[in-house]
């Protein structure tokens, strides 16, 4: 018997193989310090069918220090955010604590899970107050087992980016979960690069993810477009994180490598039907092409014949529709004779020749 593949209940859905990729649209400092623009980008969110909103609940306190050592700035050429102090950036791109009542409203109203990724305890604190339906963890909080051990005992289920991660520091994180009574976990693979080469994606991880901690696997992803997730689904990813902006040509700290609202719509749509043609793993006519097997070819009686005439390539042929002999017959029949007339357009039969 094949066991059940796994599955996680995230608020109204369910997350795993047997769904449509959750589709997750992460805002962060996208709504560049302005409450309005946060909520226009709800709405946006709404609109483009996709089922949840992600916050980032931080404070520049509470993520780190005020201090402009070397240590404390990006070193990274390839960063957005190359040479920026952590204290300011974070300052910059910080999702207000009271902002996130009204937008987990306007959420809600619009039918979207509205969760966040909590950064320390009082973050976690703020969630649970909102009654958020499940908790990220990002990827440099992987490390954090006692954050994650927190996050877990909730009861409520847990998406873990990896980005950066080994697979020990992975499976550290994925056992304090479930030692902690938890095991709705999504694992999802992740580049944390921002933006992320499609190159360094490596994709065909996902199913060793998979294998390896028996989990929902999705995809965390910062490249340009949406050709990676979506390759992500064929691969297993079932569900999809995407940074997304109103507007790229407005800036903000993230938009740069974000989806804006048409682009999400269509990563929705297209990873929809991506899910809908993994199918399952058969060789066979599908059930849409069975109306066209009477269309194949088969042995016509191509010219009016009569009894006694010999069956040659002029009056016997290869063509479209079904109903008669396999074409690969025609040489057991030619030079034998027909037994009875037969009209053009009749299939040809053992019973003629």
């Amino acid at each position: 018997m094949t066991a059940p593949r796994p599955q996680v209940r995230f608020g109204a859905h369910h997350i795993g193989p047997d769904h449509r990729p959750f589709v997750i649209a992460e805002m962060s400092g996208n709504h560049n310090g302005d409450l309005d623009r946060a909520l226009a980008i709800v709405d946006a969110v709404a609109d483009s069918g996709a089922q949840a909103l992600k916050l980032q609940t931080y404070r520049a306190d509470t993520i780190t220090i005020d201090v402009d050592t070397p240590e404390f700035r990006i070193t990274n050429p390839d960063s957005l955010w190359d040479g920026e102090n952590l204290y300011a950036l974070y300052d910059r791109a910080h999702t207000p604590w009271e902002w996130h009542e009204p937008i987990f409203r306007r959420a809600r109203e619009r039918g979207l899970e509205a969760f966040s990724s909590p950064f320390d305890p009082t973050a976690v604190d703020l969630l649970e107050s909102l009654d958020a339906p499940g908790y990220k963890i990002a990827s440099s909080e992987i490390v954090d087992l006692p954050l994650i051990e927190l996050c877990a005992r909730t009861g409520k289920p847990l998406i873990i980016s990896t980005g950066k991660a080994t697979i020990a520091e992975i499976d550290a994180a994925v056992r304090t979960a479930r030692e902690a009574g938890n095991d709705q976990l999504v694992v999802l693979g992740c580049t944390a690069s921002y933006p992320a080469p499609a190159r360094d994606s490596n994709l065909r991880a996902l199913p060793v993810l998979a294998q390896a901690f028996g989990a929902v696997v999705g995809l965390s992803d910062h490249t340009m477009g949406i050709g990676v997730p979506l390759a992500a689904v064929a691969l297993g990813a079932c569900a999809v994180e995407k940074h997304v902006t109103l507007s790229r040509d407005d800036g903000g700290v993230d938009s740069a490598f974000s989806l804006e609202p048409h682009e999400l719509a269509a990563l929705v749509t297209e990873s929809g039907r991506a899910w809908e043609a993994l199918g399952e793993p058969s060789i066979g006519p599908r059930e849409s092409e069975r109306g066209g097997l009477r269309i194949r070819r088969s042995l016509y009686v191509v010219e009016d014949v009569r009894a006694g005439d010999l069956v040659t390539e002029r009056n016997v042929r290869s063509i479209r529709p079904a109903g008669g002999l396999p074409p690969a017959d025609i040489g057991k029949v030619l030079g034998r004779t027909f037994r009875t007339d037969a009209a053009k357009g009749t299939p040809l039969s053992w019973d003629l020749v």
